[in-house]
C-alpha cells in the first residue's frame, strides 16, 4: 500500500497558477503509476495527468502544455504545477498511486481548486 496526501489547493483569478503537493510514503520512482484526476461538481471524474515509475508522462487534452506532473524522489512528493488556470479547471483534485500493475490503487483525500473568473 503507498499512502497519499495532497495539499497545495485553493482559491486563484482566471490566468493564475497553483501547485498541487501529493506526499507519498513511498519513493516517487519506486511507484508504478501516479495520476491526478479531477471531479467537478456534477462532472465525471476526469485523468489530468499521469507519472509511470517517476518517468514518463501523460496529458489530458485540456490541461496539456499548461500542467506539469512531476516528482521529487528527496521530498517522496508528487506535484502538478498549473498555470494558465481558467475556470474550467475548479474541481476537487485527487492524487492516487499504485505500487505495481497488482496493487490496488490508493487515493488521497482530495483538494480543492477554485478558479474565480
Amino acid at each position: 500500500q503507498v499512502q497519499v496526501v495532497e495539499s497545495g489547493g485553493g482559491l486563484v483569478q482566471a490566468g493564475g497558477s497553483l501547485r498541487l503537493s501529493c506526499a507519498t510514503s513511498q519513493i516517487i520512482f519506486s511507484i508504478y503509476k501516479m495520476v491526478w484526476y479531477r471531479q467537478a461538481p456534477g462532472k465525471q471524474r476526469e485523468l489530468v495527468a499521469s507519472i509511470t515509475a517517476g518517468g514518463p508522462t501523460d496529458y489530458a487534452d485540456s490541461v496539456q502544455g499548461r500542467f506539469t506532473i512531476y516528482g521529487d524522489n528527496d521530498k517522496n512528493t508528487l506535484y502538478l504545477q498549473m498555470n494558465s488556470l481558467n475556470p474550467e479547471d475548479t474541481a476537487v483534485y485527487y492524487c492516487t498511486a499504485r505500487l505495481s500493475p497488482v496493487h490496488d490503487v490508493n487515493w488521497g483525500q482530495g483538494t480543492q481548486v477554485t478558479v474565480s473568473s
